[in-house]
């Protein structure tokens, strides 16, 4: 299989740690010059250090500051061939009935899963259509495509609503050369915040868990990275507006 990565220049949001991190090892691994995003200034020397050439610490809710963050990138490297928008999460965030949801709780999960997204997609299609080539790929989750596992209606309703911007974005970008797609995880132990959810369960809830994947095992952070690497790839250019659930079987 080609790849054919060498050489192209990518950012990756949410790369300070876990999926994210992983996501810069693996490309930077085929010759792909990364820049790093993250809100969380601290954790990005843990991108530099899987291969990150460039690093910015962004809130990508703020639209004119990723605006200025990939103009900085497509500056220093000559252009922008791949975005992965992996930031996101549930911010600290735990199942709740519907009552007692906030607008805070139901605003900051959009900003963190959606307006991030859309703005980091804005931003790099002028110089993706310029160059007549380009690689978008959402993070989404299987959460995403039905009922979340963690309870929290924002989370579920925000990642739904990457997968709609990933179809859309594909009809809209393809005729340019540029393909979108997302890659919906399942449960992966990548962070705090998913270590503190699998806690949770206890050991009989875990055990149900396992057994409702067919390899009957949990997602690692490179599962998901090998699959983005595949989708900015050469090998998928007839490839867009697509939803690769990567789970173990257990969507």
């Amino acid at each position: 299989m080609k790849l054919e990565l060498a050489g192209r220049r990518a950012i990756v949001t949410g790369a300070a740690q876990g999926i994210g991190r992983a996501i810069v090892q693996a490309l930077a691994a085929e010759g792909v010059q990364v820049a790093a995003f993250d809100i969380d200034a601290g954790g990005l020397p843990q991108a530099v250090a899987a291969g990150a050439v460039l690093t910015h610490a962004v809130d990508l809710a703020d639209r004119s500051a990723v605006q200025a963050a990939v103009q900085r990138v497509a500056d220093a490297l000559g252009g922008v061939d791949i975005l992965v928008n992996c930031a996101g999460g549930v911010r600290g965030q735990v199942g709740r009935p519907l009552q007692e949801i906030r607008e805070a709780d139901w605003q900051v999960l959009f900003e963190a899963n959606v307006h991030g997204a859309f703005w980091c997609s804005q931003a790099v299609a002028t110089h993706m259509q310029r160059g007549g080539y380009g690689r978008i790929v959402n993070i989404a989750s299987g959460a995403g495509l039905r009922p979340s596992l963690t309870g929290i209606q924002a989370y579920t309703a925000s990642k739904h609503a990457l997968v709609g911007l990933t179809r859309q974005l594909g009809l809209e970008l393809g005729p340019s050369g540029i393909t979108v797609n997302s890659v919906a995880p399942g449960f992966v132990l990548s962070n705090p915040a998913t270590q503190r959810q699998w806690e949770s369960y206890g050991p009989e809830g875990q055990q149900r868990l396992i057994e409702s994947i067919h390899t009957r095992r949990l997602g690692r952070p490179e599962d998901i990275a090998d699959a983005v690497v595949f989708l900015v790839s050469a090998a998928a250019s007839w490839i867009s507006g697509q939803i690769l659930s990567v789970d173990g079987g257990r969507s």
